[in-house]
């Protein structure tokens, strides 16, 4: 585990059309640094703010669904989002 996860919490519209395996699956990867379906610049914004304690943000999918995870700066909260949520 990089980092704390703090609060988890997911958008009714995420709750709705992901699956709850894929969900957690992809916690998984998020709290071990697998930032998932980014490109290298923002890997290497998360590589950094890992270090600085900025937002980090991953990017997955479930079923052909895209959706992210974001974990505010102050670890307190993770959100499962889909982009039309943010």
């Amino acid at each position: 585990m990089k980092f704390p996860l703090g609060q988890v919490v997911i958008t009714p519209t995420a709750l709705e059309k992901l699956k709850s395996d894929d969900i957690l699956n992809s916690l998984n990867r998020h709290v071990l640094g697998d930032w998932g379906e980014l490109d290298d610049e923002d890997r290497q914004t998360n590589d950094e703010a890992l270090q600085s304690g900025d937002r980090l943000l991953s990017a997955y999918r479930s079923d052909g669904t895209k959706f992210w995870i974001i974990t505010e700066a102050s670890r307190e909260v993770t959100t499962v989002l889909l982009p039309e949520d943010y």
